[in-house]
Parts: C-alpha cells; sequence; structure tokens
C-alpha cells in the first residue's frame, strides 16, 4: 500500500465518495462529496471509477507529504496548491514524489477542491460507503466520521500512468454568475406572487451560516400562505422556506425529514456549483421542468465517457 502522511488538516478536510443510499429510512442521511462533478473530474483524471474515495478539502488549510512516489489528481476549486513551495494548477494528474510536500493553502476561486489517488483512498465501508457524516459519526479512515487529522496515514492500493488533465471546454464554471436551476415542488403554489416574483427576479447572497448540511441565502423575505405541514422527506438541493422568509438550500449532511414549506430543489448540476460558492457571493434561481433537468445531468455525464 502507497501512503501519504498528513501534516496539516483543518475540520473541513474529510475523506468522501458519491454517499450512502438505501439508508435513508433509518434516518440516515446521504453524505458525500458536496461538488460530484469535480470529485468525479478528480477520479476521470487517474482513470478510477468515478465515485471512488477521495479528499473534499473546502477552504485550504491541507498539506501531505508522499511517503512513495505517487501519482495524484486534483480538480475543483483554484485553493493555492503548491508541491514544495511551486505552483500546482487543478484539473490535472501530477507527479509527487518521495519526500515531496502537496499543500492547498487558501481559496482562490472556489470553495472545494478534491484529491484523488490510484484506485481511491483506503477506509473501512460503512453502510456501504467511506462518505464522512461528522455529524452522524460514519465514514472516514477510521470509520467514526472524524476529519482527517494530522499525523494521520492516507494509503491507497491502485497503480495509475495516466497523465492527462481535463479538457478547459469539460470543467466547470465555478464562479458564482450562473443561474441556479430549480425545479419546483409541491409547494410553490402557496407563497405569495410577490415572493415568486422575487425567488426568481433577485439574487440571493450565501450567508457565513453554512456548512455540509446546508446553506442560508439572504434577501427579500418570503411569505408561505399555505396549512402548517408535516414533517416529510427532504431531498438532496431541497430549498426549504422557514418561518423568517430566508431560504436554505440542503445539501449533502441534510436531516431526512423536514416541516417547512419548498420552493422545490435545485438540479445536480446547480447543486455542484453552489458548493463551490463562498460566504458573500450572489446567485440567481431560474425555474426548469424536471424533464430538462434530467436531460442536462445525463447530457453532462457523457462528457466523463
Amino acid at each position: 500500500m502507497s501512503r501519504l502522511r498528513i501534516e496539516a488538516s483543518t475540520a473541513l478536510c474529510l475523506l468522501q465518495d458519491a454517499g450512502r443510499f438505501g439508508v435513508r429510512h433509518l434516518g440516515v442521511t446521504q453524505g458525500g462529496a458536496a461538488d460530484w462533478c469535480s470529485m468525479s473530474w478528480a477520479n476521470w483524471l487517474l482513470g478510477n471509477n468515478l465515485d471512488a474515495t477521495v479528499i473534499e478539502i473546502t477552504l485550504g488549510g491541507f498539506t501531505v507529504v508522499a511517503e512513495d512516489d505517487c501519482l495524484l489528481g486534483l480538480a475543483g476549486a483554484d485553493l493555492g496548491a503548491q508541491i514544495d513551495g511551486q505552483p500546482l494548477s487543478s484539473w490535472r494528474s501530477f507527479k509527487l514524489g518521495k519526500g515531496q510536500r502537496l499543500q492547498l493553502t487558501q481559496p482562490l476561486l472556489g470553495a472545494r477542491a478534491y484529491l484523488a489517488a490510484p484506485g481511491g483512498f483506503d477506509a473501512p465501508t460503512v453502510l456501504g460507503s467511506r462518505a464522512t457524516v461528522v455529524r452522524e459519526e460514519l465514514g472516514g479512515l477510521d470509520g467514526m466520521g472524524l476529519p482527517l487529522a494530522n499525523g494521520a496515514a492516507l494509503g491507497y492500493r491502485g497503480e495509475s500512468v495516466l497523465l492527462r488533465e481535463v479538457p478547459l471546454a469539460l470543467r466547470p464554471d465555478l464562479r458564482a454568475n450562473a443561474p441556479l436551476d430549480l425545479v419546483l415542488g409541491a409547494q410553490i403554489g402557496q407563497f405569495s406572487g410577490q415572493s415568486l416574483f422575487d425567488v426568481f427576479n433577485t439574487t440571493w447572497a450565501l450567508d457565513s451560516r453554512a456548512d455540509r448540511m446546508g446553506i442560508r441565502l439572504l434577501g427579500s423575505a418570503l411569505h408561505y400562505q399555505g396549512q402548517p405541514m408535516i414533517s416529510e422527506g427532504i431531498p438532496l438541493g431541497a430549498v426549504q422556506v422557514p418561518p423568517d422568509g430566508q431560504p436554505i438550500v440542503l445539501l449533502n449532511d441534510r436531516q431526512t425529514i423536514g416541516g417547512y414549506p419548498r420552493l422545490g430543489a435545485l438540479t445536480p448540476l446547480a447543486l455542484a456549483r453552489l458548493a463551490q460558492c463562498l460566504p458573500g457571493d450572489r446567485v440567481r434561481f431560474t425555474p426548469v421542468m424536471q424533464e430538462r433537468a434530467w436531460q442536462a445531468h445525463l447530457d453532462y455525464l457523457k462528457s466523463y465517457l
């Protein structure tokens, strides 16, 4: 087994894969990479399965040293990556020699970078996934949901000789200015007319109150006029509106049920883009039909082939 040794890490550096499925009826959330597009590209660079286990590095502050010569893949946010102090561009596979140090320092564009190793990083499988969910104490290096810690060893067993980069035309746009596609939900018609106008015709600022459970958006207060709701299942990307009228987009580590009315849910591509936004960034919503959303998703998946 080849290894990387962690020299610096934060509570926001986690092992992730595509997440857990088939367990929400047990109250277990999905977890998984917040930006699934970048995770998949990081694995594609090495010829891995697209859902192989990677490191999700949020906002930087992460350093590893290679204990063996290795080939790694890096995709997603520009977090000022360096090898022994020399700049390293993202969206490519690269060699890291024994004793060399890889650092990801701070966000320059986007919020989350994904580091892949040949075959995926080794960790115990818990309920079908290695994804780290800190709140539920599941996944990660020890299976107990802990973030990656200083001094820990990251092992992997695969081999890769692929030195390649993601073509420019296929790299996701990590800027926040593209509209976020929203599939309308069951309660959409129970908001006031002014609220529905504001949802799609104003911009929303990302609040600093954000984590892998959800992101609060700040803007015009939305007014729900329907009856109180009974808690129901919540899909990934659901846009809930609590009593204060400020919507919350629910992400991978969300709770499995909730009773707030929903505007709808973001599409998978919109969710990946939102995961790369920083507090203070402004976003817009645009309504889409479910059929169009799925077709866009399938068309994007073809880009990995």
